[in-house]
């Protein structure tokens, strides 16, 4: 299965935002981002261009596939089935990313990021419906029950991100039960309420053109 190998902190650069692809490192003084916040290669320091329609349109899409760890063929099979859904392209998009099953480990807390997610569940680490699932593109629906397994709850990844999460902070359409390690997805959520820092529209006309 290809995934993408390189420094991750090289995308936050290259995107000029933190994407907060490290877990832990990203909040500490040893992110490279804050060092450098420039972009990566020889003359990222200095060059700076004027970016077109297109580059600022491409740009918002790189960084949504980055965000969720997603290659080009995958995202663009993702957009294709958010057109055929009924509603706005862009929050149908969105929705079907949040619906990840790496993605909603990632949210529920139980990795401290994204590419630790698709690890852990690649592993067999959780059920969805006490049922193991171990392809971190499942697409979770309203009312799944996501379960750490029993002989994965003393993993330290785990304990470790857990310990970061705050009691009430969740997302208001995940419930999650954090002495059992198990979460609930009630329900798909509205645009408003995820938090990603995109402008989707501007992916909606990259593809349109």
């Amino acid at each position: 299965m290809a995934r993408y190998i390189e420094a991750s902190c090289k995308l936050c650069r290259r995107e000029e935002q933190k994407l907060f692809l490290k877990g832990v490192k990203c909040y500490s003084n040893k992110c490279p981002f804050e060092k450098k916040g420039y972009a990566p290669g020889q003359h990222g320091r200095t060059r700076r261009f004027k970016k077109s329609e297109y580059g600022v349109q491409l740009r918002e899409k790189q960084k949504v596939r980055r965000i969720y760890g997603i290659l080009e063929k995958q995202f663009k099979n993702y957009f294709e089935k958010a057109e055929r859904e009924k509603g706005i392209t862009g929050e149908n998009l969105l929705k079907l990313l949040e619906r990840r099953l790496d993605n909603v480990v990632y949210r529920l807390g139980f990795a401290p990021s994204r590419d630790a997610a698709r690890q852990l569940v690649r592993h067999r680490h959780f059920t969805v419906n006490d049922k193991i699932v171990d392809i971190p593109s499942y697409l979770i629906n309203a009312g799944d029950e996501i379960k750490v397994r029993d002989k994965s709850k003393k993993l330290a990844v785990i304990h470790g991100a857990m310990r970061r999460v705050k009691e009430g902070k969740q997302y208001p359409w995940l419930s999650l039960d954090k002495p059992n390690l198990t979460g609930v997805f009630m329900n798909i959520p509205n645009r408003e309420d995820i938090p990603t820092p995109v402008n989707e529209q501007l992916i909606v006309e990259l593809y349109s053109k």
